[in-house]
């Protein structure tokens, strides 16, 4: 799959610990961004639900709209936040996810941006496979409880590199979704995450693994 890359890639992701206020999540989001981007990362991926704390709880409070696109600065600061980040650090940027809600239907969704070099939206993926866990005496959590699921593949082109395809979290736990995206020619999976830690220790590395061996690929 070698072939598939133009030239190489320098990636970087960044691990935040995110609290219960957004502009201040943003913030550390774009001093990260912007250290990366300094070291020479030519794509920078943030984590899951960067800019707001991850629960069901949660998501309905710090949602954002982002339909019709672009959407106002009032109706997704991040959205804005990220276009202005992506051009000002001059890289490719995947901003990890946000709580999304869409107005026309009444859905939330787990949703991530992907931003070009210029502050172009180059893709949007909602999260198609919703983590529902239910562990006696250790973990229960239900996503679909609020968020509704995507419906696709999301594949993104990076002219000077080549295909790259972007899912989230539990998506990365389906081996169809991966091998449809190397199928469709992406020799990168990337999968913006925030396991917890009753099962990510035991599968986050050994799913990431098994999914960059089956299809050859990043």
């Amino acid at each position: 799959m070698a072939k598939l890359l133009k030239k190489p890639l320098k990636l970087a992701c960044v691990q935040l610990s995110t609290g219960a206020d957004k502009a201040a999540n943003l913030a550390r989001a774009r001093s990260k961004v912007l250290e990366a981007t300094s070291k020479g990362a030519n794509l920078v991926v943030l984590p899951e639900c960067f800019n707001s704390p991850y629960g069901t709880k949660y998501f309905p409070k710090y949602a954002e709209t982002l339909q019709p696109s672009p959407p106002t600065e009032s109706q997704s600061p991040t959205f804005h936040a990220l276009s202005a980040l992506a051009k000002e650090s001059k890289a490719y940027l995947i901003g990890g996810s946000i709580p999304e809600y869409l107005a026309e239907s009444d859905k939330h969704y787990n949703t991530s941006l992907v931003f070009g070099p210029d502050g172009s939206l180059l893709a949007t993926h909602r999260k198609v496979h919703l983590f529902d866990i239910d562990i006696p005496g250790k973990i229960r959590f239900q996503e679909s409880e609020i968020l509704s699921p995507g419906n696709k593949v999301t594949l993104v082109d990076l002219p000077e590199y080549g295909k790259i395809a972007v899912a989230i979290c539990y998506d990365i736990r389906f081996p169809e979704l991966a091998m449809v995206a190397a199928r469709q020619g992406a020799f990168l999976l990337v999968y913006p995450g925030a396991f917890n830690l009753t099962t990510g220790e035991l599968h986050w590395k050994l799913q990431a693994r098994a999914r960059a061996m089956d299809n050859q690929v990043y």
